[in-house]
């Protein structure tokens, strides 16, 4: 009995899969096809119609922002060194600090078994999506010829 119902299941995954043949097949020439890389336009003065703050403001926000970028990466390398020190020691209580490690509920996709599936399947690459763009932020000299700030700054010995 158990031999007829297998058969049976496997029966109707296959019809199954011969009539989903044609939809699939549409969907993967679509994935498959070049699609050119969109690249968003840097926005113009124009398009925002009045809402450009003033120089001054933008400046400031600049450099708020590099000195922001400088310091969440002083913080990356801190915390990567203290990490490198915290991953080999062992659970326990040492002084005030207590270490323990415990599964995380965050979950990334597993691209090693998503590239397995793809290729059992033939379905080509995976398909990937590029991220936002970056902010590049560049100090030039001010009209004025004087030097950009960052050149400026100087370090004084101490007395």
């Amino acid at each position: 009995m158990k031999i007829a119902k297998l058969i049976a299941r496997t029966a109707r995954r296959v019809v199954r899969d011969v009539t989903d043949a044609p939809r699939v097949s549409r969907e993967l020439r679509t994935l498959r096809a070049a699609t050119p890389a969109r690249v968003p336009a840097p926005l113009t003065a124009g398009q925002i119609k009045g809402e450009v703050p003033a120089v001054a403001d933008i400046e400031a926000a600049a450099r708020q922002f590099e000195q922001a970028r400088t310091d969440a990466n002083a913080a990356a390398r801190a915390k990567r060194a203290a990490e490198k020190i915290l991953k080999r020691t062992p659970d326990g209580q040492y002084g005030a600090v207590v270490v323990e490690r415990f599964e995380s509920s965050r979950q990334v996709a597993d691209l090693d078994a998503i590239r397995t599936l793809f290729a059992e399947h033939g379905l080509g690459d995976i398909p990937m999506k590029s991220c936002a763009p970056s902010l590049a932020l560049t100090f030039t000299a001010a009209d004025t010829g004087t030097e950009p700030a960052e050149s400026v700054l100087q370090l004084v010995p101490a007395a």
